[in-house]
């Protein structure tokens, strides 16, 4: 098995907000940066996003040593993840899992392969981590940049009235 070091990002500017995600590849001398944007998410969301993508780039079974500065990806995927999948998708309180959907892509992408899982504090000089932020950053200013201020406030708007609706389904389901 081929040996990858993944560094990943996601980023916000506001939570939720036009939001942007990257990571960089690494197999010896090889380095591939990947990232990109939408234009109303949550930083979770382009958390999960960026590790999907990296995830997926690899086009065979691979060893992943997968750094990354967020714990809720981190601890997602590592303590939490199984529980979920054996309580069909909710959390201990009963609670939908939000992310349902990244996580369960996530899931998937994390299975061809053999990752272990490293948390490094975010901004703190390293070199993988503050490119990735640097990348998802860029793609946040490029999504700016291709919409106008009435798209990306239609986009918040989309976005959180799906966030409700979903809300709205778990206290339906709960009552």
């Amino acid at each position: 098995m081929q040996n990858v070091v993944i560094h990943s990002d996601g980023a916000c500017h506001g939570n939720p907000g036009p939001g942007g995600w990257a990571a960089v590849l690494t197999s010896g001398s090889n380095v591939r940066e990947l990232s990109g944007g939408v234009a109303a998410t949550t930083n979770n969301r382009m958390e999960l996003q960026a590790a999907i993508e990296a995830l997926a780039a690899l086009k065979q079974p691979c060893k992943v040593a997968f750094h990354t500065d967020s714990s809720y990806l981190r601890d997602g995927i590592t303590k939490w993840l199984h529980g979920w999948k054996r309580n069909g998708w909710r959390t201990q309180a009963k609670q939908s899992v939000k992310n349902e959907d990244l996580w369960r892509l996530l899931d998937a992408a994390a299975s061809a392969h053999q990752v272990n899982w490293h948390w490094v504090k975010g901004h703190a000089g390293d070199a993988g981590n503050e490119r990735c932020d640097a990348l998802a950053t860029a793609a946040i200013v490029a999504v700016k940049a291709s919409h106008s201020k009435q798209q990306l406030a239609e986009s918040l708007r989309e976005f959180n009235a799906k966030q409700k609706a979903a809300a709205n389904v778990d206290l339906l389901t709960l009552g």
